[in-house]
Formats: structure tokens, C-alpha cells, sequence
């Protein structure tokens, strides 16, 4: 099993739910599901034929199964802080952040030589940090998680995933922070709306049309991803596209044309200025 093929998949599955969701419990949810199920499917192949060295386990828990985890523990925090969150009140809910906050500094304050470890780039205990059988001397530590299975899990993998997830969480809160200190409706993010245009065309062609404007430079100026153009694309047309990145494959893997659409689009253009002259 490709263990690092099946987890970079994951991460552009996350980048489509959050193309796809603005609502960001919808998007926990969806993304809780996927890292939980990838979870299991690795579990099962590493019970089923387990590692050829220590190494490869050291890398495994270490590097590998936290592309998933710390995911998976973000989105699970995020989705019990915003299932809580105070819907009024803006000296209260910038009350529930703080307390929020405080118990993730104490968390780090707890972990302070551990969270030096891993920043150092220290690797001199990861045989026990990172491998299952030193469960007996260096306990599981992890609070919320009272069981976890031995055979998938070592001293200090769910602590590390903890670590990292809570770093990104520590972002998001300053992030909501800012906004209700501005004033931002977090439902409708401009004052303004814009009236979008109706996407009469295919899945296939937006992917294709999306991919030509971002390799012709749209969005380099801002260093956007092409995910975060699409977004902005969507603001303008009515339509939420599905699969990116499967389409665009499917695009490249094409027989003849590989760009149908656009060739259509010249084709309709020059039709169009053929008339005009006539």
C-alpha cells in the first residue's frame, strides 16, 4: 500500500470540501469522515503486515499517519468549539476564545520539553517516541483518547499529532478573533453581494477553463493556489465544481483533444468575428 499516495489524496480531498463547503461545520464533518476512514484503512494494512524495520515504523507514526491525524484532531476540535460558540453577545464570545486559548497554552505549557523536541528536529528518542514497543516505559500520554490500540498507536504519536494540530487551531482562533473584533458576519462575509453568473457549461469545462486561466498566470500575482482561484471563481459564477483535481486528470488523460472546451471557445469566437465582418 502507498501509504504517502493515498494521504497526499487526502489532502486535495480536503482542499474539495473546503471548495465545496463555506459552512465550516459541514466542513469539519466531511473532512472528520475522511480522515477517519483513511485511519482505518491504514490501521488494517499495518495489523495485517506490520513493518519491514524500525525505521519504516518510526517514519510511519512519525511523519505518515500525522498527515491524517493532525487533521483529523483540527477538524474534531474545531467542530466541538463551533458547536458551542455563543451565536451573540461579542464580549462574550471573545470571552469563549480566550478561555479557549488559555487551555491550549496550558497544554503547551504541560508539553514544554516534548514541544522542544519536536521543534528541534531532535530524533535521539524517537525509537521510543515512535515505535510500539515502549509502551510500558514511556507511557501513552494523551488526554480525551482514554483507550487507544496499542498495535496502532506508540507513547507519543497522538501527543505529536496534538501538538501540531493545536498550532494551526491557535491560527484559526486568532483568526475568528480579528473578525468579530471588526465586526464581520462570519455567514456573509461582504456587506455587499454580488449577482453571480450562471456556469451553463459542463464540470469538465469549468476544470479545463480553471486550469487554462491559472497556467496562463491567473492568480500568480497573489501566489493563490488553484484552489483558492477556483474559490474566487466561484464568486462569480454559479456553480461549485466537484473533483478538481479527478477531472483534470480525466482532462489530461484525453485521446485526441485535450482542450475541447477551449477549443470550442476559439472556434465560437472566430465564428463570431467572421459574422461581424460580413
Amino acid at each position: 500500500m502507498d501509504f504517502q499516495l493515498l494521504s497526499n489524496k487526502l489532502l486535495k480531498d480536503l482542499d474539495e470540501i473546503k471548495i465545496q463547503n463555506d459552512d465550516i461545520l459541514e466542513r469539519a464533518c466531511q473532512s472528520i469522515e475522511k480522515c477517519s476512514n483513511l485511519l482505518s484503512t491504514f490501521k488494517k494494512e499495518i495489523l495485517n503486515n506490520g513493518f519491514n524495520t524500525i525505521k519504516d515504523e518510526i517514519t510511519f507514526f512519525k511523519k505518515t499517519k500525522q498527515i491524517l491525524l493532525i487533521e483529523l484532531i483540527y477538524f474534531s476540535e474545531i467542530h466541538s468549539f463551533e458547536t458551542h460558540f455563543p451565536k451573540a453577545d461579542k464580549d462574550y464570545q471573545l470571552k469563549f476564545i480566550k478561555k479557549k486559548v488559555n487551555k491550549l497554552n496550558r497544554f503547551f505549557l504541560y508539553n514544554i520539553d516534548f514541544g522542544r523536541y519536536v521543534d528541534s528536529g531532535s530524533v535521539h528518542f524517537d525509537k521510543e517516541y515512535y515505535t510500539r514497543d515502549n509502551s510500558d516505559t514511556f507511557r501513552i500520554i494523551t488526554s480525551k483518547f482514554y483507550f487507544q490500540d496499542p498495535e496502532f498507536c506508540t507513547p507519543r504519536d497522538m501527543l505529536l499529532g496534538k501538538y501540531k494540530a493545536y498550532d494551526s487551531l491557535i491560527m484559526y482562533l486568532d483568526e475568528k478573533k480579528q473578525k468579530i473584533l471588526k465586526g464581520i458576519n462570519y455567514k456573509l462575509q461582504d456587506a455587499k453581494s454580488i449577482e453571480k453568473i450562471h456556469w451553463p457549461f459542463s464540470n469538465t469545462d469549468y476544470v479545463e477553463m480553471l486550469y487554462a486561466l491559472y497556467a496562463k498566470g491567473l492568480g500568480t500575482k497573489d501566489d493563490h493556489s488553484i484552489m483558492k482561484v477556483s474559490k474566487t471563481m466561484q464568486e462569480i459564477f454559479d456553480f461549485t465544481p466537484k473533483d478538481i483535481y479527478k477531472t483534470y486528470q480525466y482532462i489530461k488523460n484525453r485521446k485526441n483533444s485535450k482542450t475541447l472546451f477551449l477549443d470550442e471557445l476559439a472556434n465560437n469566437l472566430l465564428s463570431e468575428m467572421k459574422k461581424s465582418e460580413e
